[in-house]
């Protein structure tokens, strides 16, 4: 997903432009240290303290010069507003976050606010119409049949979640005067992949990515996709 990204941000900007980026939902660090490397300044919003006591470990191994432009805000992704000004950022990251919102219509209207005319979003969210994949392939027909008509699911650590169907997410960005520009399936061979497993030889894991690659911007098969990558400018 990160050369999805890349390739965005080298259609929407100007090469060697640094840009201002907002990442809701952080995590561990990995895109923002990623983004940061790249000369980029970088703002991440957290929540979870044990998330940000590891992005903050991660960041104090990092260059003097890439520490300074990387910024962690412990905080919810609804209170962007209190924390920032409007038009602030080029680009808003939110990924792996909507699955945990149950209504992340207002989380979304916040997040397009923080950007500059013609700012990207760039969310990742759970495939909805695809949930019947991991349990077919696994042989649970009876969770296969179920996921047909849902859109909720029980992710890998056991935790209850939200997932998005394609249409409605691009009505809501039309909504939020950040139409989508841009979209890809993620994780279309390699969601039944089991955790834990050694990454495959260099030329394997090369072949894979190419695989993955083109499959999540070729359809049928990004419709099928575990996660969807959407991409939204804004108005």
């Amino acid at each position: 997903m990160s050369r999805q990204l890349d390739e965005q941000i080298a259609a929407r900007f100007p090469v060697g432009q640094r840009l201002r980026v907002l990442d809701v939902g952080m995590g561990q660090g990995t895109q923002a240290l990623r983004l940061a490397r790249a000369g980029h300044k970088v703002t991440g919003v957290e929540q979870d303290p044990t998330m940000v006591a590891a992005a903050r470990a991660a960041l104090d191994a990092e260059p003097e010069g890439i520490r300074g432009r990387v910024r962690i805000v412990e905080g919810d992704g609804h209170e962007t507003g209190v924390h920032f000004l409007p038009g602030s950022f080029d680009v808003v990251l939110c990924h792996g976050v909507l699955m945990y919102v149950e209504e992340p219509d207002a989380l979304l209207a916040g997040l397009a606010r923080m950007l500059a005319p013609g700012g990207l979003l760039s969310l990742l969210v759970r495939n909805a119409d695809a949930l019947a994949m991991r349990p077919g392939l696994a042989g649970d027909w009876a969770g296969a049949l179920a996921a047909f008509d849902s859109t909720t699911y029980r992710n890998r650590i056991g935790i209850e979640a939200r997932a998005d169907r394609l249409d409605a997410v691009v009505a809501s960005l039309a909504g939020i005067a950040a139409p989508l520009h841009a979209w890809y399936g993620v994780r279309v061979f390699t969601d039944t992949a089991a955790d834990g497993v050694a990454p495959p030889a260099e030329a394997e894991l090369d072949a894979l990515l190419a695989a993955e690659e083109r499959a999540g911007r070729t359809d049928p098969y990004r419709r099928v996709a575990a996660l969807l990558h959407l991409c939204g400018v804004r108005d």
